[in-house]
């Protein structure tokens, strides 16, 4: 099956603030593209950016985006908050059976997103 996600872009008002902020969180380097108004980190698996543009707004109600990490949630969740993100939902188990676990966060843009694993 093909995905059927092909791009996203998280909206950053401050490019560097964002990018430091999920280069700690989740602990990669992105590759940094910046032109006379826009500029794009782009994620090491090249499904998405962390973007600015001028009349690109980050939003806590927009489509939800959720990271898929390796690392136990409540590992991540530290590092958020140690980086001056905001916890919208801690750790929660999914209730289907065998699906993982789930949070929510904001991001130092004021992006709500998504995290999902297995610990």
């Amino acid at each position: 099956m093909t995905k059927l996600i092909a791009w996203v872009e998280i909206p950053a008002e401050n490019f560097k603030r964002a990018v430091d902020f999920y280069g700690k969180v989740l602990k990669t380097d992105f590759s940094v593209f910046d032109s006379d108004s826009e500029k794009m980190a782009c994620l090491p698996g090249g499904e998405g950016a962390i973007s600015y543009a001028p009349d690109f707004n980050p939003s806590g109600d927009g489509v939800l985006v959720s990271f898929n990490v390796p690392d136990d949630l409540e590992k991540i969740l530290e590092r958020i908050k140690s980086n001056g993100g905001n916890i919208v939902r801690s750790k929660t188990k999914i209730e289907a059976e065998g699906r993982g676990y789930f949070a929510l966060f904001t991001d130092t843009e004021g992006n709500k997103i998504g995290l999902y694993g297995d610990k």
